[in-house]
């Protein structure tokens, strides 16, 4: 009898147990059960947006006797809070992370692209659409030599200085997997990969769950605010979709409607930004759009299927305006429609130039004090920590207070700007390191390096200003974006400097879009439709033309007069063969550009 007490009080412990530590979240993990010991491995996914979440992939090895000593992993990582980033990381012996962010010209939540990794005894390299992003060599690449196994996931980190904050009202969210191949390190004898080094050996499509292959996880561990569940690894339209929801709402469903995170004005246009991609017919709707006494002229929904820009007439920027939508729905099935929702509309900031701000540190005299940014904020950082060294001397500057605070491990820095050209300074102290080597970064100004390994001992010293000025930047969109890339140890800045370029009769300029301009092509690579967005100063005679490698005229897409503006064109290449094409943009006769587009089928 006693023995039969026993038995039931340890089930119920044990129910207990699971109740006490079953999770709010439910996200999943799909991995193979073979492990493999170097390679090349490459998948083709769309990642889930949205903060406070990431969608992987990545190699893992399964830890033994000895813990953390054994670890290897490498890593792509998908923070959904940004839209030009990529997390690449090899985690080794002792779980030493060695991060490196890296800037893509394109939004990696908002289409499928190419990844892949490639792994030997001698480096590790990362490569985005076919072309390598990112290297790493040294004794920590060395120490990786245990077998590993190919896995993706989809969960809800605890750490929101990493992710960023979780919207629960975003739930749920999917990354789209479409494929992931292998090829084992063969070097001097394969087919694949650099130097042909490689041998392939699979392709899994993702028609369904290939069972002898792929295990689905049922697993969670600290710091990971999900548990993972099999339900949410679904197969669905040729894809793979690892699901991120809540406890109730499992599997690849979604019933919660859309809603607007922000609305901002700027040159006669509002841009809307949605929780989700949306439907173009109710994005392109003006009626679904009200501004009291404010003609709403186009809506216009942008190539990530979120924003929407509305031209609009008759604001006045010392007044407050409420954009007011209904009718908005999104890609679900069945649709969910936002019946009705009302958010303040941001107005563009005034700055007194120059605009100084102390990155890390507080306000003072005419320096703004540093702070995160959001969706309704004007500058901020986005990702690091704070540091401080208060009383510091500083060498080569009367400014010592700027480089007295820095933000370190940050990923990006925004400001919010009226289009237009600038001049931008960047300050920067070592402050921690008395030797060259330690610290090498790199920096992404509007889509431009302005250094590739920067190391600031070696520029200024231990503790001495170190000034970056980039003599014109142009901020077409609003937003004077800078993107900072780890190298070694992480990439740090103390102070930012902006002022607008001046013409001779001392007024500031204005940026105007002068130059014609043919966009990367959306999705890329693509099966079988892509869109294809170009940009015209001016009006002129237009010709968009798709050419195949051998350099036959595919298909014309425009032969026609423009007006100036913004345009877009759909190319459905159904009847072509998977491949490289070329897609060309001439206006008058005059080449302006071409763009490589990859058919994947």
């Amino acid at each position: 009898m006693n023995r039969i007490k026993c038995f039931r009080l340890i089930l119920v412990l044990i129910f207990m147990t699971g109740l006490i530590f079953t999770k709010n979240y439910k996200g999943a993990e799909y991995r193979t059960k073979a492990s493999y010991t170097y390679g090349r491995f490459e998948v083709n996914y769309k990642a889930s947006y949205g903060a406070g979440q990431t969608s992987t992939f990545f190699t893992y090895h399964e830890l033994g006797s000895q813990g953390i000593n054994e670890w290897n992993e490498l890593d792509i990582e998908m923070l959904g809070r940004y839209t030009d980033d990529i997390q690449f990381n090899p985690i080794t012996p002792g779980q030493a992370n060695h991060e490196h962010h890296q800037w893509v010209d394109f939004d990696p939540t908002a289409g499928f692209h190419t990844y892949a990794i490639e792994w030997t005894p001698d480096y590790v390299a990362w490569f985005v659409d076919g072309e390598e992003a990112h290297r790493q060599t040294g004794d920590h690449i060395t120490a990786l030599n245990r077998d590993q196994k190919i896995m993706m996931n989809i969960w809800p980190p605890a750490y929101s200085d990493w992710v960023g904050d979780l919207n629960v009202n975003q739930l749920p969210f999917f990354a789209y997997y479409d494929w992931v191949s292998y090829a084992s390190y063969t070097p001097g004898s394969g087919n694949v990969g650099t130097g042909n080094n490689f041998t392939f050996q699979w392709r899994d499509d993702f028609d369904s769950w290939d069972t002898n292959r792929w295990a689905k996880a049922t697993h969670t561990w600290n710091g990971n605010n999900s548990d993972f569940i099999p339900e949410n690894c679904v197969f669905s339209d040729g894809k793979m979709i690892l699901c991120l929801t809540d406890a109730t709402n499992i599997g690849y469903t979604d019933k919660v409607k859309p809603f607007m995170e922000y609305a901002r004005y700027e040159d006669d246009t509002v841009l809307v930004a949605f929780s989700e991609e949306i439907t173009q017919e109710s994005a392109e709707k003006v009626g679904n759009y009200v501004i009291s006494g404010v003609t709403i002229e186009k809506a216009i929904q942008q190539s990530n299927r979120r924003h929407v820009k509305l031209v609009v007439a008759g604001i006045d920027e010392s007044l407050n305006y409420n954009l007011v939508v209904l009718g908005i729905k999104d890609l679900a099935i069945p649709a969910n429609s936002l019946l009705g929702q009302s958010i303040p509309i941001q107005m563009p900031p005034v700055w007194n130039y120059p605009l100084k701000i102390n990155i890390g540190g507080d306000a003072f005299n005419n320096w703004l004090g540093d702070q995160e940014w959001s969706n309704s904020g004007d500058y901020g950082h986005i990702g690091g920590v704070d540091g401080h060294f208060p009383g510091q001397a500083i060498a080569n500057t009367t400014d010592d207070i700027v480089y007295q605070s820095e933000q370190r491990n940050l990923v990006k820095y925004q400001v919010r700007l009226p289009k237009g050209n600038y001049q931008v300074t960047l300050m920067f102290a070592e402050n921690y390191f008395s030797e060259s080597g330690r610290r090498l970064m790199e920096i992404n100004v509007e889509g431009d390096y302005i250094t590739r390994n920067l190391d600031l001992y070696a520029s200024a010293g231990i503790h001495g200003a170190y000034e970056i000025d980039v003599p014109e930047v142009s901020v077409r969109d609003g937003i004077l974006d800078i993107h900072f890339g780890n190298n070694k140890d992480y990439a740090l800045i103390n102070g930012l400097k902006i002022s607008p370029i001046e013409t001779g009769i001392g007024n500031s300029q204005p940026f105007m879009e002068s130059q014609f301009r043919l966009a990367r092509n959306f999705p890329n690579p693509f099966n079988p439709a892509t869109t294809i967005e170009y940009f015209l100063p001016e009006a002129g005679f237009v010709e968009l033309d798709i050419y195949d490698m051998n350099g036959r005229k595919c298909t014309e897409l425009v032969m026609d007069s423009k007006l100036p503006g913004n345009y877009n064109a759909q190319w459905n290449a159904t009847d072509f063969a998977s491949g490289l094409y070329f897609c060309r943009l001439l206006v008058d006769g005059l080449l302006i550009d071409t763009r490589k587009m990859i058919l994947l089928k």
